[in-house]
């Protein structure tokens, strides 16, 4: 009932005049052939849209080729508002559509989605009001690009509109207490205490005011056994102990339960479904949108989760967060080398 009502909400609004102009920079072949892609080479920064003004990009589509493994993490998108030295978006290509460890894996969302072919979508509205820069970090060997950046171009900026942001983490491996034990029914792990969410695996560190819309979280269970468990913690503004938003489990709070089954949601699901899994091994990616229920804090916030009950695991984990907040934005943390952040199992 909740989907139905905001679908009927989009709609209706479609009746309303829109003050703007819709624009679009893509990568079709000015001389008027076919040859609809632009070039990637080793080691480039391609600027795929410089846009002057204020406006809004309302979506995003992308498709590429490359032969290596793990292109997908190679790539680095990163978008840049209003002229600003720091990105407010650096995440890897494959990462910040939705799916981790460089795999494909087909699935739809309210937001991101990638097709089976693969294509690319992004619409995560993304407002500025001087100009906006996007661009792709090659650090893969040489491919091609296909891309639409849709937008729309105001008069006058959109007031009070908070900016966009995404940005992607990881630990490899995660530092926990027990590194060789899966069994969550061990007493010596369930028994164990975390009440100040010091050793939790980081999504997001944020400063400034805004809301708080989303993540996904890629596991690759290099343990063994259920890789859940782990509650979310979200420290808002000025929480120290206990946290404004404390959760029971990281199946509850990605909205599955007794683990994560093989759906796809608007709002939550698995991504990557390792449907070949032996007692839950391998990868996965698990996303959930705070779309009709956003965080949101006037001064910081961390997003943190555990790694296991009390930080018992030691799985590689990597995740993307989405925000929105007011400029300027804390500095992110260096991305990690390529070397760093492709899979364990994949070569250079």
């Amino acid at each position: 009932m909740a989907n139905s009502s905001i679908l009927s909400t989009q709609l209706r609004s479609l009746v309303m005049p829109r003050d703007c102009h819709r624009r679009r920079v893509s990568s079709w072949d000015t001389t008027g052939a076919n040859n609809d892609r632009w070039p990637l080479t080793t080691g480039e920064t391609k600027v795929l849209a410089d846009i002057t003004g204020p406006g809004c990009i309302n979506h995003i589509w992308m498709t590429y080729h490359s032969d290596s493994p793990a292109a997908l993490r190679r790539r680095v998108i990163r978008m840049f508002w209003d002229g600003e030295e720091n990105p407010s978006v650096a995440v890897p290509f494959g990462d910040f559509f939705g799916v981790g460890h460089g795999r494909h894996s087909p699935y739809e969302s309210a937001v991101l989605s990638e097709t089976a072919s693969p294509a690319f979508n992004c619409w995560w509205p993304m407002p500025f009001a001087r100009g906006a820069r996007v661009e792709i970090v090659n650090e893969d060997i040489e491919g091609i690009l296909y891309f639409y950046i849709d937008y729309e171009e105001y008069d006058q900026p959109l007031p009070e509109a908070l900016y966009f942001h995404a940005q992607y983490r990881q630990e490899y491996p995660c530092d926990g207490f027990a590194p060789g034990e899966s069994n969550m029914g061990l007493p010596e792990i369930n028994n164990a205490i975390n009440l100040d969410g010091a050793g939790n695996y980081v999504i997001l560190e944020a400063e400034g005011g805004g809301h708080y819309v989303g993540c996904n979280l890629s596991i690759h269970n290099t343990t063994g056994g259920w890789w859940g468990e782990g509650d979310d913690m979200i420290f808002i503004d000025d929480d120290t102990w206990p946290p404004s938003l404390h959760g029971t489990g990281s199946e509850d709070y990605f909205s599955h339960a007794y683990g994560m089954q093989d759906q796809q949601g608007l709002y939550n699901g698995t991504s990557l479904f390792n449907k070949d899994h032996k007692d839950w091994d391998g990868k996965w990616t698990v996303y959930r949108w705070h779309i009709s229920d956003p965080v949101t804090f006037q001064k910081c916030i961390k997003v943190t989760i555990e790694h296991g009950h009390a930080n018992c695991r030691c799985d590689d984990y990597s995740s993307v967060a989405y925000w929105y907040q007011t400029e300027p934005h804390k500095p992110f943390p260096t991305l990690p080398s390529v070397k760093e952040r492709l899979p364990r199992d994949v070569v250079l």
